[in-house]
């Protein structure tokens, strides 16, 4: 193991590691801004220089190797100079109105800023206001805070392959755009939002529908009804002063209320039923040599992917609505009905760890009457974390509250929808149970569980095994893609997400999110399943009822119209 220094601390550190692992692995902080620990090192802003004796020029932390020997100095007169002098030269280029930014006292150049002691910046402000691209439901673009340090288009490109995203001109002119300066809603986005979860700023971020929200709130002649998605649960209390995987469940449905929704309700409910739908689905095409492999539908970015690059695959994916959708559909029909109140009279709110769910909201298709949205507004994990701060709520001394009846009863199955991996282990559960006809001895499927981007396993069903695969971002869905294109899949079934982890890791999840969040908010789900009374979709007594009352049989004609939807060839 090499043998180091760091500010003349004596260390050894691992070999092929940098000298900002090795100094993260003892505690010692390098400032740096273009890098982030999931994706590559460009080095690109050079925050994080240091010295080495000895050495005539400095060097990046995050990209040079330790080697036996060196004795590196992070502060330094040098390195320290050089640090602030790059800081302000970006401040410099950089819409400064902090106050009214999004990111305000979350933003990493302000916080790399305040630790350097920088209150006066050396350079006049030469900033050239650009136009704030907002024209997709999903995401806005604001060049003006944009400080070109390349982690969106990374992200874009090496993690998601859609590659959407670039650096366009040179020098001071250059700027993070889609190809030829155009709009996000004109090229093809997924509306994924990994580029918002590693913007360091605030230069792009999911659009803010929090107005939209109160508004609502505040009209008496609305019925405002909110829906949970099983992600949030496990990521919203990271932005309220909690620690990291904190099950908040309890305190969340009391904030929800002390907003002023009417109703507070668990999309788990509708996990389960998507589980029901899908599940009878996979049924039907393995015993009536169906088109397979079956690939999940719940995922809108993934939906997005397939339209534009793989429409050749639309007959694969399931016909199932996400759980969302399927939440709205039934508000506006069976709970309207029930609560006797007129749908146009119900407003949806969705709180969902995706950025995509705003742009799914708006498909035309995704609304009962062809004319009003099944869902009306969808806020991200980030959205509602403001709104319980802008209500001066005092979150973390809240007292718990349960969801409202009669739909509150939910499964371990509808809870790991949220980790990759989970809507599969879900489907399984029910699908291995209905076909053998007896009671499964062992819940856990555990082979389908991980964190890896394609992950493979054989299900034996009645003496039949079946192969499954596991896929995160879609970098890696175009890989297992391409094999069903060319009739090269052995699968049965394919279940698609997305964002790394599934949706713990989603685009509206808090700032910084990466890997190892993502992994610890997957472990706490799969604490909410084990804890649960319920772990199968099909026993849920709610979902029993809701067909016994309304629905019939899984896949009847009132299910497909509601719970089923179709696709289209976007190429």
């Amino acid at each position: 193991m090499p043998k180091i220094k760091i500010n003349n601390l004596e260390i050894f550190a691992d070999p092929g590691s940098t000298i900002l692992e090795a100094a993260k692995e003892h505690n010692i902080n390098i400032p740096t801004l273009c890098y982030y620990p999931d994706l590559h090192i460009n080095s690109d802003c050079r925050i994080c220089s240091v010295e080495i004796v000895g050495q005539k020029g400095l060097v990046t932390a995050c990209s040079t190797p330790v080697k036996d020997g060196m004795d590196i100095k992070v502060n330094s007169p040098r390195a320290l100079n050089a640090r602030r002098t790059i800081t302000e030269m970006i401040l410099a280029n950089h819409d400064a109105h902090c106050t009214t930014c999004i990111r305000n006292l979350n933003c990493e150049l302000q916080t790399l800023a305040d630790n350097l002691g920088i209150d006066a910046t050396r350079y006049e402000n030469i900033l050239e206001p650009k136009a704030i691209d907002t024209s997709s439901y999903s995401l806005v673009r604001n060049p003006n805070r944009c400080i070109k340090c390349g982690r969106c288009i990374d992200v874009c490109q090496s993690v998601q392959s859609v590659s959407v995203l670039e650096i366009i001109g040179r020098g001071r002119e250059s700027v993070v755009s889609p190809a030829y300066g155009k709009l996000i809603a004109d090229v093809f986005c997924t509306y994924c939002g990994q580029c918002s979860s590693v913007c360091p700023v605030g230069a792009i971020t999911e659009k803010d529908d929090t107005d939209e929200v109160w508004k609502a709130l505040d009209a008496h002649s609305k019925h405002v009804i909110v829906q949970v998605a099983p992600a949030i649960r496990v990521s919203l209390g990271e932005d309220l002063g909690l620690p990291l995987g904190s099950i908040v469940t309890g305190k969340l449905i009391s904030a929800l209320k002390m907003l002023g929704f009417s109703k507070v309700f668990d999309t788990n409910f509708t996990a389960d039923l998507t589980v029901i739908e899908e599940g009878h689905e996979l049924i039907n095409r393995i015993s009536n040599k169906g088109v397979l492999p079956l690939i999940t539908s719940c995922c809108p970015a993934w939906i997005n992917f397939a339209e534009h690059e793989y429409p050749e695959l639309i007959d694969n994916l399931s016909t199932c609505k996400s759980p969302q959708q399927m939440f709205g559909a039934l508000a506006k029909t069976y709970y309207a009905k029930r609560e006797n109140i007129d749908p146009k009279d119900i407003y949806v709110v969705s709180i969902m760890p995706c950025t995509a769910k705003k742009t799914e909201a708006r498909r035309p298709e995704m609304s009962v009457n062809n004319e009003d949205p099944d869902v009306d507004t969808v806020l991200t994990t980030r959205e509602l974390a403001k709104m319980i701060k802008q209500m001066g709520i005092d979150f973390n001394n809240l007292r718990e509250s349960n969801f409202d009846k009669p739909d509150e009863v939910t499964s371990g199955a509808g809870a790991i929808f949220g980790a990759s991996g989970g809507v599969m282990e879900a489907a399984l559960r029910t699908v291995k149970e209905v076909l053998e006809n007896k009671p499964l001895k062992i819940l856990d499927f555990e082979q389908v569980r991980g964190t890896e981007h394609i992950r493979h396993a054989d299900v034996e069903i009645n003496g039949a095994t079946y192969k499954v695969a596991i896929v995160n971002t879609l970098g890696s869905a175009r890989e297992i893609a391409e094999q069903v294109k060319t009739g090269n899949s052995p699968y049965s079934f394919i279940e698609i997400m997305a964002c790394p982890g599934g949706c713990v890791g989603g685009g509206g999840q808090p700032y910084g999110t990466t890997h190892a969040k993502a992994r610890e908010r997957m472990h706490s789900l799969y604490q909410v399943d084990r804890l649960s009374k319920i772990r199968k979709a099909h026993d849920n007594p709610a979902v029993s009822n809701l067909y016994t009352s309304f629905l019939g049989n899984p896949s009847s004609s009132i299910a497909h119209e509601l719970l089923h939807t179709h696709y289209t060839n976007k190429r």
